[in-house]
């Protein structure tokens, strides 16, 4: 019998909304019409983490719960 998860302990990272963002960002990047850049100007996206940060980019402009870019602090 598998071990009951305490709900009040773990939290989501990410909100479903981002899930299904980068859901649909992954299929247009397999069907070939997922282009990089501003308006879709740039390249084809032919890199599986390309696709992913292009549907959480996507998700964070359309208010879904997706934690802040890292900042380049260096």
């Amino acid at each position: 019998m598998p071990a009951k998860r305490s709900s009040g302990s773990i939290h989501r990272r990410y909100g479903k909304a981002a899930a299904k963002s980068v859901e649909s960002a992954m299929h247009r990047e397999k069907a070939g019409t997922l282009r990089s850049g501003k308006g879709g100007r740039g390249g084809k996206v032919t890199s599986r983490k390309q696709a992913i940060a292009i549907g959480l980019s996507e998700a964070r402009k359309k208010g879904a719960k997706v934690p802040r870019k890292p900042s380049s602090s260096s």
